[in-house]
């Protein structure tokens, strides 16, 4: 049967349909202004020609108003307004459920990077036995952050759910139900949620869609690669950072912690205890039916009737299922032996952690941690401790042991530090090595960052932790020296013995986020693809396994994108045979969100591994000509980036025309939007989430694409263009990057703040950004051959377009907001509560805007 082109499956199943709910959605009551979902698409008409007309947000409005609005006040304009965010946000919603109910027919669940596509490549290639060999080691982990990239309250999160599940029935009277339930649903928090509450939340994912669909996905692997036999090696697994993640979150306690890890717990033994109760209806056989009632009674206690204690050991839980395997095989001709082996896998997955929770803490904190732990155990430091060079004070964290406690310290962060090392161990204890066993040190900038971390366990009185240090290197000067640091704790007798114990492997994680903000986008990519070959090279020099954790976020500017490209893209000289991601905000919704999600990007990920590792070509490494014209180019867009961000009206700029001071006020996340408490912005301390979220609402995308085009034109410039058009046409991972890069543009709308460039104070560095915007779109054109940005992916190219027209009006109101706000204080007798409405038109409007770029990765 012919298969319809993905965009014209995108049309007929995203588009049409969308147009066709929506026009039911505005025409719905939701309030006393029965005309709004009337006016909206005018509007929407109204600001899309002011645009094409260079008009400022000021006047589309004041058009509209005067044109559609019978003389209005301005508390029916602000009303009005609020109408309208309220709309728009709920468009999105809509869009969102129509796109995840699509999903598994515009996508092609069995193309060329499922798991289907590459046993039957392996097969084709007579690679079967290199296939399975690659997958008995080979792993991916996603790791669930809670950093806020997305607001979704739990309420709307569920009527998403139900809304796909009606849309993909075409059920019209539930769709319309539920259409209405959207509209008289509140969509923003009175409150910040607590780091439990965003760990439940991300739970619901972990119950709901990973259980099944990386369960499903190990037992093809197992049926069809393994023939059968039980894989040994847990491939997928999940980790989880709400809960343990204390970098810049004063929210995050030691309860909160155990909390945390006991609703892990728990969640998993449910989803057992559910799996059990329906091979109970099936198992109805001799001898395997009263083991499946004592399993099912064991489950039900230690869910149900427990305060912490499990009625069932893990190992007690594997040998039983596999006795009942076994009866099954002997005795019943095999009937449901594979639920049986399919909850098995979970089991082996899962275990009873669910998802390893990552403890993690800023170097800095734990600096000012050591001035008190030095002062209290001052027989075990010289008095001259900070004063003496960082190798003396990595000898004598070599040696250090004690029983500190909580409880001997004032300060509260110390106090919090100590309580997470207890935390880990008494985690262990309960959900088993896998619940907790990672530390990772945020702004690692030395070999002492890692030594201090570790010696933290022998003074907790921990010798030998089961706990993995990972160093976080995020900044582009961090990065450059990882090696360095990295060959310094190798070459340290304890630091490789700690290694040896935990079989010589050791993760780093490398931070796009901050390394974008700090050295632009081009630079931040080089710079980690470059620090993952030196830390491949040094480790393999002293036989240690490198495993690289990306932290990667939702946009292409903090390191998302076509994700599973760049690990494609990876050659010989980075160490891949793990890929371990963060996964956050909109990231997880979109490309998680759903089972068919969920199951298509994991399956793209051990693809992705697989493409690197057994059908490899030498074609993935970068030749030292290229690698030279990647080098210039990087330092070249450095260069531009750097000057930009140390122009002095670069802070101001952020400060007086982006939303950036508005993200604390929208109770998305519990984490603060500054690692500090200083009035004063201070561009080190600004999280990497509002820094590129405020670029994203002004529609300037800087992070994703600033520098590109200056380094770019070098090359044309130099008469030298078509190195850097051979290096796109040969490079997976610079083809990717630029990609990545296009989506950024198409994600920009510079006219929504042409005003600016008639701004006394901010003019200039407007036009700075516009020209460096226009240059980046010229060349990225040129150099692909392509007639309009991201022209070989039309189905994500139309889902964007879609989307930035949905959110016209609501960016549009947002300037207008900010406009009002401007001129208010500029005057001498503003009124104090109007100021406060506009701010708060703003702060609703944030909300929108964030959601719909749900599929910028």
């Amino acid at each position: 049967m012919y298969t319809l082109p993905k965009i014209e499956r995108f049309q007929q199943n995203v588009a049409s349909k969308y147009t066709i709910y929506n026009s039911v959605f505005i025409t719905l009551p939701f309030d006393e202004i029965n005309n709004t979902g009337v006016l909206l698409p005018l509007f929407s008409e109204v600001c899309e020609n002011g645009y094409k007309n260079e008009e400022s947000p000021t006047e589309i409005f004041e058009t509209f108003a005067n044109k559609y609005l019978d003389n209005p006040s301005e508390s029916e304009k602000i009303s009005l307004m609020f109408r309208f965010i309220q709309y728009v946000e709920r468009q999105v919603v809509l869009f969102d459920a129509v796109e995840d109910a699509a999903f598994p027919i515009v996508n092609n669940m069995e193309g060329k990077s499922s798991l289907r596509a590459i046993k039957e490549t392996a097969d084709a290639e007579g690679k079967t036995k290199e296939l399975r060999e690659f997958l008995e080691n080979f792993k991916v982990r996603t790791v669930l952050t809670a950093h806020p990239t997305q607001f979704y309250p739990g309420s709307v999160l569920g009527i998403i759910t139900d809304l796909t599940e009606a849309l993909k029935t075409n059920n019209h009277i539930v769709i319309r139900d539920l259409l209405a339930q959207l509209g008289k649903t509140p969509f923003f928090n009175k409150e910040k949620p607590t780091p439990f509450d965003e760990a439940v939340s991300l739970i619901w994912y972990l119950e709901n869609v990973f259980y099944t669909s990386a369960g499903d996905m190990i037992q093809y692997l197992q049926k069809n690669i393994f023939k059968g036999k039980e894989i040994k090696n847990d491939i997928l697994n999940l980790g989880f950072w709400p809960g343990g993640d204390r970098d810049g979150n004063p929210f995050v306690t030691t309860e909160i912690t155990f909390k945390v890890a006991d609703r892990l717990r728990t969640s998993i033994l449910k989803c057992y205890y559910s799996d059990i109760r329906k091979l109970k209806r099936k198992l109805t056989f001799t001898r395997v039916a009263i083991i499946i009632a004592d399993l099912e009674n064991k489950l039900y206690r230690s869910v149900f009737y427990s305060q912490g204690e499990i009625f069932i050991t893990l190992d007690e839980f594997k040998k039983e299922l596999h006795n009942i395997k076994q009866i099954i095989v002997e005795n019943h001709q095999s009937l449901y032996v594979d639920e049986v082996d399919l909850l098995l896998n979970k089991v082996n997955l899962f275990g009873f952690h669910f998802a390893t929770l990552d403890i993690r803490q800023n170097s800095r904190i734990h600096k000012s941690v050591f001035q008190e732990i030095v002062q209290k155990e001052s027989s075990l430091f010289p008095a001259d401790y900070f004063t003496l060079p960082e190798a003396t004070k990595i000898n004598i964290l070599s040696t250090v042991s004690a029983h500190l406690k909580p409880s001997d310290f004032e300060n509260e962060i110390t106090r919090e530090t100590i309580g997470s090392i207890q935390a880990i161990r008494t985690i262990q204890e309960k959900n088993g090595e896998f619940g907790c066993n990672r530390y990772i040190i945020s702004n690692n900038e030395s070999a002492l960052n890692v030594m201090e971390t570790l010696a933290m366990f022998p003074l907790c009185d921990w010798k030998n932790p089961t706990v993995d240090i990972v160093p976080l290197f995020e900044s582009v000067e961090d990065l450059h020296k990882a090696d360095k640091v990295m060959e310094q704790l190798y070459t340290n007798s304890v630091y490789s013995n700690h290694l040896k114990n935990r079989g010589n492997q050791q993760t780093i994680m490398l931070g796009f986020s901050d390394g974008t903000k700090d050295g632009g986008y081009l630079m931040a990519n080089w710079a980690i693809y470059k620090a993952k070959e030196a830390l491949t090279a040094i480790s393999r020099k002293y036989n240690i396994k490198v495993i690289f954790f990306d932290g990667r976020g939702g946009p292409p500017a903090r390191g998302g994108g076509k994700t599973h490209q760049f690990y494609a893209s990876l050659g010989p000289k980075i160490e891949s045979q793990q890929l371990q991601l963060t996964v956050q905000g909109q990231t997880i919704s979109s490309n998680f969100g759903t089972l068919d999600s969920c199951r298509y990007n994991l399956e793209n990920l051990v693809s992705a591994g697989a493409k690197n590792q057994v059908f490899t070509s030498n074609q993935k490494e970068l030749t030292p000509t290229e690698n030279a014209i990647l080098e210039q180019l990087a330092e070249i867009s450095f260069e531009k980036y750097s000057n930009f961000k140390n122009h002095p009206l670069f802070v101001p700029y952020l400060e007086k025309m982006s939303t950036l001071s508005y993200y604390a006020k929208t109770n998305i996340g519990s984490r603060p939007s500054k690692r500090n408490a200083d009035e004063k912005l201070n561009l080190a301390d600004l999280r990497a989430i509002p820094f590129v979220g405020s670029w994203s609402q002004l529609k300037q995308n800087v992070p994703g694409f600033f520098g590109l085009g200056t380094a770019l034109k070098y090359y044309e410039d130099e008469n030298r263009w078509q190195e850097v058009r051979d290096l796109y046409k040969n490079s997976l991972f610079f083809r990717t990057l630029l990609e990545n890069s296009m989506m950024s543009l198409c994600k920009s709308f510079f006219p929504l703040t042409a005003y600016m460039k008639n701004d006394a104070e901010f003019g200039g560095f407007w036009n700075i950004i516009h020209d460096e915007f226009l240059e980046t779109e010229r060349l990225l054109l040129k150099i692909s051959g392509f007639s309009e940005l991201m022209e070989n992916y039309p189905d994500s190219k139309a889902s964007i377009e879609m989307r930035e027209k949905m959110v016209l009006p609501l960016i549009t109101i947002q300037q207008y907001a900010l406009l009002k706000i401007k001129a208010l204080r500029e005057s001498e007798t503003h009124d104090e509560k109007l100021l406060a409405v506009y701010e708060k038109i703003v702060t609703r409007s944030l909300f929108g805007n964030i959601n719909a770029s749900r599929n910028s990765a």
